[in-house]
């Protein structure tokens, strides 16, 4: 599992992962900026600039404060946010850091047959609302047993990560139906696998990398594990 991680930390210098990375920034940093954006405007529409309180007299920075406040706000809560860009990314970006490692070190694979861009999106949207229903039900969790909170966190994300990558690097390869059976077989290291990845999802700037690392780690993991099956000659 680490020499998987290991694998795909050193193709960061591979030009199709820093093309890949650089759109996966981009596209995570609009989203941030957008959502902090629509809080800010939803501060300048709600807060007046200036009211009077009793004893003090005209407040002129109460909305000034708001809009630093909600900076530092958003930095917290691109720790969250992570985990279902992380997830949506897999879709997207996913078959361009698989070829890429394929190429690079499993060279006479068969070719892969291309997925419709529906059945992507369709795919890809199912697990974030999944991603997001359990993050929103692990709240519950998360207040009650406040201490643990982390731990939830990343049990809960690392399945659930985990279980997407895997299943569509497997998917490429095997099928779908194929895919559900080698997910099965395997589940305990690929859980464990994607709870190493939900760790470093919540730490600030270096979340941005682990998208790129996850779908080249979990093709790694998939080649090691279920690759000698896409060696075997057809009878």
């Amino acid at each position: 599992m680490f020499g998987d991680f290991s694998k795909a930390l050193v193709q960061l210098s591979d030009k199709r992962f820093q093309s890949v990375l650089l759109k996966g920034l981009g596209l995570t940093i609009a989203l941030l900026v957008a959502i902090y954006l629509a809080f800010v405007w939803i501060i300048g529409a709600f807060v007046p600039d200036t009211f009077s309180l009793p004893f003090i007299g005209q407040v002129t920075w109460i909305d000034n404060a708001l809009s630093i406040g909600s900076f530092f706000l958003m930095i917290g809560l691109s720790v969250f946010l992570m985990v279902p860009v992380a997830s949506a990314f897999t879709g997207i970006f996913l078959e361009e850091v698989s070829e890429a490692v394929e190429d690079r070190h499993y060279p006479g694979l068969p070719e892969v047959p291309r997925q419709s861009i529906v059945d992507i999106v369709v795919d890809s949207l199912s697990f974030l609302g999944v991603i997001i229903v359990a993050n929103v039900i692990a709240l519950v969790l998360y207040l009650v047993l406040n201490v643990a909170a982390p731990l939830i966190f990343w049990a809960l994300n690392g399945f659930l990560l985990g279980r997407e990558y895997f299943q569509m690097v497997a998917m490429r390869r095997l099928g779908r139906e194929e895919a559900k059976a080698a997910r099965k077989r395997h589940m305990p290291e690929i859980w464990l696998a994607g709870a190493l990845m939900a760790i470093p999802l919540t730490i600030p700037v270096v979340n941005l990398l682990i998208p790129v690392l996850g779908a080249a780690t979990f093709t790694h993991m998939f080649m090691r594990l279920e690759g000698d099956k896409l060696r075997q000659p057809a009878l």
